[in-house]
């Protein structure tokens, strides 16, 4: 056992950026190609295999074109990157913000490999994203964006092919739209070309929550391994969107004591715990946590700096560096987010004897659920909640075990675990594939 220590809002979906900033020199991508060389090292691959599955299979980059309400034309760049689709069609969210970047939509695409990996779904990984602001930009802005942009990405993008789903700023009616543009330029409606739809277009129950669930299975796991009663846990809360809003709500269903929480606006904190369900109420018909009654506001780094169980990032990339890391004093980090930690706080953080639930594992609850919704449009099926919800846990409670058993068996980071579990499946897939021609 590790050593532990004593808005648009109609918009807005995934993960809610927060006030914190990344102060370290690689960008996403080097990041991430630098936790995979850590992880092949693990597994000894050789040069030959590192090469087939380190790099994007393809990088598209458009320019999208928009009629603005105003009358004048701006224009935006817009990426789908498909990193591999050796398991399967590639999976993987679009976003919609003003830092996207191509290496961060390529770092992106990259975990989203190794998570559908992770949990042993027949998918690979892609992602895609617009450089923009949604939330300054109209709803009809919004929709005249996602036609142009879906149009421009057509070409690769098919329920065979690669099957994007909401993911920063974007949600259910942008999928739609998606859908909707995809299906009239074929001639007939194609559901399953996106995953995150309302449930009228075919989108699957429990699919808004289930980041959040998998992040809540992943906590009750490790808290069974610690030896952690979850009851009266002390949990802390960076990012109180969609994921991290259910998280919340999911752990105060488990009598955890939900303490502190942030947004892109504010950051509260209340020692006993804050009433979550009037907190949701409180940023639904506000649009921040900031200003909830009886809570006090702290700063950023304060927030991340508490003393706590159970610390959950469900932002943005990089929160988590070498300038912060150290302050942490959680017994568990939770990255409900994609690439919370850089590798250099992973290292303080294994000496701070903190037990950390990789993102590619922790989030992994949404790509599931778009799985199993993806399933029930190819087979003209529909799933009851109960059924979706059943079969996540299963899911998730597996993958963690399996990574578990690589962190002790290799004495090796549950972050490295999971990456060389998942690279080892993928290069394995790779490699029976073969060459073609």
């Amino acid at each position: 056992m590790p050593r532990r220590r004593k808005a648009a809002s109609q918009i807005v979906n995934g993960r809610e950026p927060v006030l914190a900033t990344m102060t370290e020199s690689m960008n996403p991508y080097q990041l991430a190609m630098q936790n995979f060389e850590k992880a092949a090292d693990v597994l000894e691959l050789d040069e030959d295999a590192r090469a087939s599955v380190r790099s994007p299979e393809r990088i598209l980059m458009v320019n999208v074109p928009v009629l603005m309400d105003n009358g004048h034309v701006k224009c935006f760049e817009g990426y789908r990157v498909q990193h591999s689709t050796a398991r399967g069609p590639a999976k993987g969210g679009i976003r919609y913000h003003p830092g996207v970047t191509l290496d961060e939509v390529k770092a992106l695409a990259t975990w989203m490999t190794w998570k559908c990996a992770v949990v042993n779904i027949p998918y690979g990984g892609g992602k895609g994203g617009v450089t923009c602001n949604p939330k300054e930009m109209t709803i009809h802005e919004i929709e005249r964006l996602t036609r142009r942009y879906t149009t421009a990405i057509q070409p690769i993008i098919g329920p065979n092919m690669d099957i994007p789903a909401p993911d920063v700023y974007t949600n259910s009616q942008i999928m739609a739209w998606i859908m909707d543009t995809y299906s009239m330029t074929c001639g007939y409606m194609v559901p399953g070309v996106v995953t995150g739809k309302p449930l009228c277009l075919g989108g699957s129950q429990g699919r808004n929550e289930a980041t959040a669930r998998g992040v809540f299975h992943t906590v009750e796991c490790a808290c069974q391994y610690l030896k952690l009663r979850l009851k009266g846990a002390k949990a802390v809360v960076q990012g109180f969107g969609n994921a991290g809003a259910i998280s919340a709500h999911l752990l105060d269903g488990a009598q955890a004591d939900v303490i502190a929480v942030s947004d892109s606006q504010g950051c509260i904190h209340d020692k006993d715990g804050l009433h979550v369900p009037k907190l949701m109420m409180h940023k639904e018909r506000t649009g921040s946590v900031k200003g909830f009654p009886g809570s006090e506001p702290i700063t950023p780094e304060e927030l991340l700096a508490l003393e706590c169980d159970i610390l959950i990032p469900a932002a943005l990339e990089n929160v988590i560096h070498g300038q912060n890391a150290g302050a942490i004093r959680a017994k568990i980090v939770a990255e409900a987010a994609n690439g919370p930690v850089t590798p250099e706080a992973d290292s303080i953080l294994d000496d701070l004897g903190v037990f950390l639930i990789p993102d590619i594992l922790c989030n992994a609850g949404g790509v599931t659920v778009s799985y199993y919704e993806w399933v029930q449009n190819q087979q003209h099926l529909t799933w009851d909640l109960t059924e979706v919800n059943t079969r996540l846990e299963s899911v998730m409670y597996r993958s963690f075990h399996e990574v578990l058993d690589m962190h002790q068996e290799r004495k090796i980071n549950m972050r490295t675990a999971a990456n060389a579990l998942a690279i080892s499946r993928v290069v394995e897939a790779t490699r029976i594939r073969g060459l073609y021609p």
